[in-house]
Order: structure tokens, then C-alpha cells, then sequence
């Protein structure tokens, strides 16, 4: 059964959502771990760069920090759905607290291994973190004024993300350092759990926490597959954003060759680069949080898909590091509606008890696209050239903006309603 509800949403700033004590410890847990987070992905793949020179390395390293999604990730949402939400992030934390700290070892080629098996196993835990936030964020957080809660974190999250790339970049560029980046990653997960920690938010009623069989799991993931899938807005939206990644993946492998290699960029630029696509992001959630009680989240995530893939396709025409922070500046003004808007629809359209497996198996088809586009990213790159394969990312993507159209045209938001039989 499908319950339509009826959403008014609020325009509400940063200054409103932090009255929330819930949201406000969130939130800032969430600002210093991203910002760990930004220095760490960014040292991980100049380092892979560094120690091999390979892009087939680069390949690697983006192939396993994605592929727990895909894996652990589907099994980790059905967990969060049986879990306390809360200690599965402070659980989280506290283990990637602890193995960040093994990237020290990594200094030449032939250690390569341990940052790969690191990565992977950082990307496996963040599985159980990140359904588990977004599953609680609707817990805390009023529904008419979500959009804006979702806007406000993404683009704080590329704030902060952007101070940990410069950080990391300048250490790198500067110092050749790599180290002091994963001990203050390390740091900020403690920092994030102390946060969480704070939390007042009580456990949901009814909620069952046991032992729970590998037989059992697979059947509740089934129910949340088949709930997915079974509601044509949120079906629209999974496909928009797994075709979405289709595109993206070749060119985020891509995009540190064609800086570091093609346009000869030094890792000092990494920070400037990384604000361009920031000050729109920042801009775009302010205009997000501003028009929320104007627009219907559906058509923002088509419009946006559409107007970023034709943005993408410009890459192909970049000659030096100003066309690229032209091009991330207007990427950046996009990006964001549609991460938000994406959020936003998900946590509307699927209830509390199965947020989980939903959020994951979005995760998967997602994760899956990403896969296959992140592993042809070589090959496309020596068939086509680089620049071929920026301008076949932006059609995908502008694809499933054209697709989202089709799929919401006359369609409205519905909480969907488990089976009980």
C-alpha cells in the first residue's frame, strides 16, 4: 500500500537547523570527518599516482574504495535496519579511527598492497556509516524541512572537504609528506564519535537487536530490494543516478591524469581547483535551501543531471587550469541540487524501517555503474582519447536527466508501506 503525502517545504538556513541540538552534533561530527576524509582520498590517489606512475593504479585504488558498495554495503544496510543507527556510527568511526593509521606504511611500490587492502577495508566499514546517517537524518530532522537539511550538509560537507584537499595538497606539493594526513584523519573519527555519541535521539520502539542469520539477512534484503523498486519515483531516481555515475566514473579516473599529466598542474593547484567547483556548490545550496518551498524535488534532480552533463562535455575543450575551474565552478552549481534533491526523495518515499536496505541497494546500483565505467576508463581513454571520453560522460549523464523527466512526469511522492504478510 502506498500512503500519498502532501510536502511543504520550508526555505530554512544553516542558523535554524543548529537550534536542533540532534542535527547540530550530526552535522559537526559530519564537517570534521569529511574533512579527514577529503585529505585521506586525495593523498590516496596522489600516492598511488606517485609510487607507480600508472593509471591503471589510479584505476585500482578508485575501484576498491567503490566496491564494498556493491558487496558488504547491500548486507550492511539490512544491519542498519536491525541495529541502534547511532552506535553503528560510533562503532564506525572508531574502527576506520584505527585502521587509517596502516596508510603510514605505505612509502614504495612494493607496500602498494597495503593501500589497496586498507581502502577497501575503510570503504567496507563506511558501508554501515553512511545508510545509517542518512537513515537517521529523517529521525531528527522535521520532513518539510529536509530538503534544506540535505542541501545545507552536502554543501558544507564540499567546504570542508575542499579545506582538507588544500591541506593535503599543500603538504604534498610542498613537503612530500604523507603521514601527518592520516594521523589527523585518524583524529577527526574520534572526534566524529565523541560527537555522535552526544546524540539524544532514542532508539526506535520495537526495534529488534540479535544475532541475525545470513539466511534471515537475505531475506530482508529482498523485501527492501523488491520495496525499492516497486515505487516509480524512487525507481526513477536510482536509475537516474546509477546512469549519472555511468558517466562520472570514467571522468573522475580520468581528471587527475588530464591535471597532473596532460595540463603538467602541480599538487599545490588541487585546493584552488577543488574551491572553484566549492564557491558553486556553496552557491547552488544557498539558492536549494532558498527555493525549497518553490520547486518539487523531482525537477530539480532532472534539471540539474541535464544541465551537468552538458557542463562534463566541456571538459573536452579545456586547454589549461582556468578552462577546468571554469567548468567545476558551473559543475559545482549543479551538483548540488541534485545530490540534495536525490536525498531528499529517498528519505521522503521510503519509511523508517526499511531506510537501510533502501539507501543501500541505491548504493549498489550506483556503485555498479561507477564500477563499470571507472574499469573502461583506460581502455575508452586509448580507443577514444581522454577528451572523447569527458564528452561521452556529459551525454550519459544529460541521459538520465532526460530520463528522470520521463519517469516523474505526472508522478507524485508516496511513503511506500512494507508487506506485513
Amino acid at each position: 500500500m502506498a500512503e500519498k503525502i502532501q510536502i511543504e517545504e520550508k526555505a530554512v538556513g544553516l542558523k535554524e537547523l543548529l537550534k536542533i541540538q540532534d542535527y547540530r552534533l550530526l552535522w559537526f561530527g559530519q564537517i570534521i570527518s569529511d574533512m579527514g576524509d577529503s585529505m585521506t582520498n586525495l593523498a590516496l590517489l596522489l600516492l598511488a599516482n606517485h609510487l607507480t606512475g600508472s593509471t591503471a593504479a589510479l584505476a585500482t585504488m578508485a575501484i576498491l574504495l567503490a566496491l564494498p558498495s556493491l558487496t558488504v554495503g547491500l548486507f550492511a544496510g539490512v544491519i542498519v535496519d536491525r541495529a541502534d543507527r547511532k552506535r553503528v556510527m560510533i562503532i564506525s568511526d572508531i574502527l576506520r579511527a584505527i585502521f587509517v593509521i596502516g596508510f603510514i606504511l605505505v612509502d614504495n611500490q612494493q607496500k602498494i598492497w597495503i593501500l589497496y587492502s586498507i581502502g577497501f577495508i575503510q570503504a567496507a566499514i563506511a558501508t554501515f556509516f553512511n545508510p545509517a546517517r542518512g537513515a537517521l537524518i529523517p529521525n531528527i530532522v522535521p520532513k518539510e524541512v529536509l530538503l534544506s537539511a540535505n542541501s545545507i550538509s552536502q554543501t558544507s560537507r564540499i567546504i570542508f572537504g575542499l579545506i582538507g584537499t588544500g591541506l593535503a595538497g599543500f603538504m604534498i606539493g610542498q613537503f612530500d609528506l604523507y603521514w601527518p594526513l592520516f594521523i589527523v584523519d585518524s583524529l577527526t573519527f574520534l572526534v566524529s564519535a565523541l560527537l555522535i555519541l552526544k546524540i539524544q535521539h532514542a532508539q526506535r520502539p520495537g526495534l529488534e537487536i540479535e544475532p541475525i542469520s545470513f539466511k534471515r539477512i537475505f531475506s530482508e534484503l529482498g523485501k527492501g530490494l523488491k520495496l525499492t523498486f516497486s515505487n516509480r519515483i524512487l525507481t526513477g531516481a536510482i536509475i537516474a543516478f546509477a546512469v549519472t555515475m555511468l558517466g562520472l566514473g570514467a571522468v573522475n579516473i580520468l581528471l587527475i591524469p588530464l591535471l597532473v599529466d596532460d595540463l603538467m598542474v602541480t599538487e599545490t593547484w588541487f585546493a584552488a581547483v577543488e574551491f572553484s567547483q566549492t564557491a558553486g556548490m556553496i552557491l547552488a545550496g544557498a539558492l536549494v535551501a532558498a527555493l525549497a518551498a518553490r520547486l518539487k524535488p523531482t525537477n530539480i534532480l532532472a534539471a540539474g543531471l541535464i544541465l551537468l552533463g552538458i557542463d562534463v562535455a566541456f571538459m573536452s575543450l579545456s586547454s589549461n587550469i582556468w578552462h577546468i575551474m571554469i567548468i567545476l565552478f558551473f559543475a559545482g552549481l549543479f551538483v548540488t541540487p541534485i545530490q540534495a534533491s536525490g536525498s531528499t526523495i529517498i528519505q521522503i518515499a521510503v519509511p523508517d524501517n526499511v531506510r537501510g536496505r533502501t539507501g543501500s541497494a541505491n548504493n549498489a546500483l550506483i556503485t555498479t555503474a561507477q564500477l563499470v565505467s571507472m574499469g573502461l576508463a583506460g581502455v575508452l581513454a586509448d580507443m577514444l582519447g581522454a577528451r572523447a571520453v569527458f564528452v561521452l560522460g556529459g551525454a550519459l549523464i544529460a541521459l538520465a536527466g532526460l530520463a528522470a523527466i520521463l519517469i516523474f512526469r505526472g508522478a507524485n511522492i508516496t511513503i511506500l508501506q512494507e508487506n506485513k504478510e
